[in-house]
């Protein structure tokens, strides 16, 4: 999920949050559920609020703003989401307290929801279950970070911080009486503001201590925490020096189940023989790679080759498989995006592709679009038993592939299952924005990663595809 940092003026917030550090902190443990969006009756609301989510997620990701030892493998569940995310549990605190957060590998700030004053407007929803925050009052363990901390430099750039107060300590903390400057962040769909605090981090055989976190008092459309996992160093994965990780997303029911999840390892093992994955190396965007504060150095980027519908090569310039100087174009993995994000020069053959392979069998629904946001729709006929629908596959390099059934990227919806939505989200008008001609030009989300092991080989700089079912038991 792309994020973007802002320096946060707000004097009520920081007074607030400078209240709630008079105690200490508490530890955390790991569990992975996925987060969904509020149920409605009409089943074309939900797309349609999905596709939004989409592509205002893209938005954001695509225009960013500036701002020890591996542990023993660690599986945990992962849980889906209405709203249309996946979601962990950590340990956090001591004694630790337990929080749901958001896997994210589009953002690398973790923050929680966070003191007995924390308000989030906009965030409920009747299925979802209530937020509870961190309570740094009830941990022994949790310190502000200081203005002159090097890890305020993960949310502020440089130059701000040479407005920080002058401070003669020699504390490691970076003089924690002066704190780090309140934080924003902005996603596609929301927003959250806080502290940057110091907490602990507890696993089953393992603890962090001193793993930096924000403490947010004040978000807008968020149902829950965010457990970062980008490539920044604020990332949970650097900050745990973890080698690798990896996840498997179950099929998406737009509820909030948490009967049923799938799952994130920790440093699994990793076998190139015996394992049965593809892999394809992870590249760096130009832009980021001359310019270490670029706000796409975060991203998983991937060298997407090639797409396929029903077997023929779809007609994609090279330069949005590609970025360019400026950091424009390329494919990204986030699993905090849920609809696929295509820039015009990608979705409009995509949608040609398809319609001339679809439409001979069923009608375009225009009607169905326009409610969505999706396109193309297509009406079906009411005693259809089943449905043909050409094969899209993926193609990276490394000869790495994506073979997506079409539950991957088709999602029925209306009465009865009438119509048929392309589950890939690109700008609304067809044309980019100026916002949204920039950055990435695909934004590979979670409803096509479903039932797909992603395995992130930090080590070796590569991402691992495997299709199988994510279902755990």
């Amino acid at each position: 999920m792309p994020s973007s940092h802002h320096l946060l003026l707000l004097s009520l917030p920081l007074l607030l949050l400078l209240l709630l550090f008079s105690a200490s902190s508490t530890p955390v443990s790991l569990q992975l559920s996925r987060f969904p969006l509020p149920p409605h009756p009409d089943p074309l609301h939900r797309l349609a609020g999905l596709a939004s989510a989409s592509a205002l997620r893209a938005s954001l990701l695509k225009n960013p703003r500036r701002h020890d030892a591996s542990p023993a493998p660690y599986r945990s569940p992962l849980f889906p989401h209405s709203y249309g995310g996946y979601s962990l549990t950590l340990a956090l605190g001591t004694p630790p307290q337990q929080l749901s957060l958001l896997l994210d590998t589009g953002s690398h700030l973790t923050w929680v929801p966070c003191s007995s004053s924390y308000q989030c407007r906009s965030c409920s929803s009747p299925s979802a279950a209530p937020i509870i925050p961190f309570l740094p009052k009830s941990s022994s363990s949790t310190r502000l970070v200081g203005c002159h901390n090097p890890r305020c430099l993960w949310i502020h750039p440089r130059d701000r911080l040479s407005r920080c107060p002058s401070c003669n300590s020699t504390s490691d903390d970076g003089c924690p009486a002066v704190p780090c400057p309140p934080y924003a962040i902005i996603y596609g769909s929301g927003s959250t503001a806080g502290l940057l605090m110091l907490e602990t981090l507890a696993f089953p055989h393992r603890t962090i201590p001193d793993f930096a976190v924000g403490c947010s008092i004040l978000s807008e459309r968020q149902p829950t925490g965010v457990a970062g996992f980008g490539r920044g160093a604020p990332s949970l994965p650097s900050q745990m020096g973890l080698k690798r990780f990896s996840y498997c997303l179950i099929s998406r029911r737009y509820d909030d189940d948490a009967v049923e999840s799938g799952f994130l390892v920790l440093d699994p093992a990793m076998d190139d023989t015996s394992s049965g994955l593809s892999f394809t190396p992870f590249l760096n965007n130009t832009a980021a790679g001359a310019d270490e504060a670029s706000p796409f150095s975060i991203y998983y980027y991937v060298g997407l080759r090639e797409i396929a519908v029903g077997g023929e090569k779809v007609g994609v310039p090279r330069s949005a498989l590609v970025p360019n100087s400026r950091g424009n174009g390329g494919a990204i993995v986030d699993s905090g995006t849920t609809f696929t994000y295509m820039a015009p020069p990608v979705f409009k053959p995509l949608v040609a592709a398809f319609v001339n392979r679809v439409a001979g069998r069923y009608k375009r629904s225009i009607a169905v679009e326009s409610r969505t946001g999706l396109r193309p729709c297509f009406a079906l006929p009411p005693d259809s038993a089943e449905v043909e629908l050409p094969e899209l596959t993926f193609r990276f390099e490394g000869h790495a592939e994506m073979r997506l059934p079409p539950e991957n990227y088709f999602a029925f919806t209306g009465p009865d299952r009438a119509a048929m939505c392309l589950t890939i989200v690109s700008d609304s008008d067809g044309t980019a924005s100026s916002d949204n001609a920039g950055g990435p030009a695909i934004i590979l989300g979670n409803f096509q990663q479903q039932d797909y092991y992603m395995a992130y080989d930090l080590e070796k700089g590569r991402l691992g595809l495997r299709r199988q079912s994510c279902l755990r038991s």
